[in-house]
């Protein structure tokens, strides 16, 4: 492993009360103080410095329905983004078993933003060269949180569906010598990260939402838009919990892959990569449903421009100190996930005993460009703006664009991972056909405990 640095263990990550005190006091004071110092990497993590979960219960004034949207935020991981949950656990497996040497190694990170910029903050603090190859036509803070950690970009033709053109540059770059790629779509480390620690965070969340008088002390659905398919990953934990649970996947109405094997382009940046990854277990998912990409980014506006938090407060009676908050802890995909938990929501009729989880990826400081576009193409929320928005895009959610997850549906879904994942990334149909056994999956569950092993004898060394 040669001098590479190693942080948390997923225990770690889960719980970081665990973490030995001194060090956990030094990291919680470099997030801010020094967000650079590779200390950071023991901040990744749901909590926040009290261990108190990140979590916002959403007002019934914004949503429209009975049932409890609670979001789960990353705001506060070291990059403003959870993942770079993701890229630590894909790095530190990579390093555990020989795959990466920081000496002699290049890191290729493919990505439509916030796994490249995590990968990009991960190589430089564990000491290793990062190269991320993304879309040109993702947003300006994207390209500039990349470069401000130190990595190196690469630009590929499109948009966030353009995966494929992803995937012809990696490829490219993988024929030049000691050049790694971490393929967020296929490493199961970024399962493993979003099964253990989101997964279990919010399966503790439910507990903790019941003595606040809020849901039953179950989780009734949980909702996530697909990128990579790593945050899904926690379905598959809160299903093992609450059997009853519902798994719900996302993905926008302009590019509808698992709906109707559709494709194009949009812009809910970190989602709809137009295939099915290799990562994602569809043969546990209960629904797939579409959202509209501009309904996402006008759900935006209305969250994050001062005249829609004066008009969510003075018209609609959400509590200030509750707008305020909302508007530092959304991006695109999180309107996205917030919409999906509404369309939930209607679709299962649920009440108020059953919460709907889901997560708020990023914020809104990687996107202060495209509200700008926003603002130039709809103009800005006023007051009859911001009340069309809150009605007709939060409250006027409808139960349309909506598959279940019926058996031959299911198969369907697995199916489309052929195309991709066989004819043309390398894997056999074999592998493929070993995806449907659920061993397959409980085997990748059951590591965890190994890389934690690993991980602590490695620290030591």
């Amino acid at each position: 492993m040669s001098h590479a640095i190693l942080g948390p263990t997923f225990e770690e990550m889960l719980h970081p009360h665990s973490i030995d005190p001194a060090v956990r006091a030094r990291a919680v004071a470099a997030l801010t103080g020094a967000p650079l110092d590779p200390i950071n990497l023991y901040n990744i993590t749901w909590r926040g410095a009290d261990n108190a979960i990140k979590f916002e219960v959403l007002p019934p004034e914004l949503t429209g329905v009975s049932a409890p949207i609670v979001v789960l935020y990353g705001r506060d991981f070291p990059t403003g983004a959870h993942k770079v949950g993701a890229a630590y656990s894909c790095l530190a497996e990579a390093l555990l078993f020989g795959r990466v040497d920081v000496n002699k190694h290049t890191v290729v990170w493919p990505s439509t933003g916030n796994y490249g910029i995590g990968g990009a903050w991960v190589g430089g603090r564990v000491g290793a060269k990062s190269v991320v190859v993304l879309p040109e036509g993702m947003s300006r803070e994207r390209f500039e949180r990349i470069e401000s950690y130190g990595g190196q970009v690469i630009k590929t033709p499109g948009v966030e569906s353009n995966v494929k053109e992803i995937y012809d540059k990696t490829h490219e770059l993988e024929r030049q010598p000691d050049t790694v790629i971490l393929n967020q779509f296929a490493e199961m480390g970024n399962y493993r990260f979003h099964y253990h620690v989101t997964g279990n965070t919010l399966a503790e969340l439910a507990q903790v939402l019941q003595a606040q008088g809020v849901g039953d002390g179950r989780i009734a659905a949980y909702c996530s838009a697909m990128g990579s398919a790593g945050t899904i990953a926690a379905g598959d934990r809160l299903k093992q919990v609450f059997p009853d649970c519902r798994i719900v996947g996302l993905e926008p109405t302009q590019c509808p892959t698992l709906y109707n094997n559709g494709y194009g382009g949009h812009d809910i940046q970190g989602i709809g990569d137009k295939h099915v990854t290799w990562i994602h277990n569809v043969l546990n998912m209960d629904a797939i449903m579409c959202l509209d990409d501009i309904e996402c980014k006008k759900g935006l506006q209305l969250l994050t421009e001062p005249a829609g938090q004066r008009l969510l407060v003075e018209r609609y009676g959400v509590p200030a100190a509750k707008a305020s908050v909302l508007a530092t802890i959304f991006g695109i995909s999180g309107v996205c996930n917030v919409l999906g938990a509404i369309k939930t929501a209607k679709h299962y009729r649920f009440g108020k005993q059953d919460v709907v989880v889901t997560i708020c990826t990023d914020a809104i400081d990687r996107y202060h460009s495209v509200m700008d576009s926003m603002r130039e193409c709809y103009g800005p929320i006023d007051a009859a703006r911001g009340a069309a928005y809150l009605e007709g895009i939060f409250h006027g959610q409808k139960t349309d664009w909506i598959k279940d997850g019926t058996p031959d549906q299911r198969q369907m879904w697995h199916n489309l991972k052929y195309y991709t994942w066989v004819e043309q990334q390398g894997k056999t149909v074999q592998e493929l056909d070993a995806q449907r056994d659920p061993e397959w999956w409980l085997k990748h569950q059951q590591l965890i405990p190994e890389m934690d092993k690993r991980i602590r004898e490695a620290r030591r060394l």
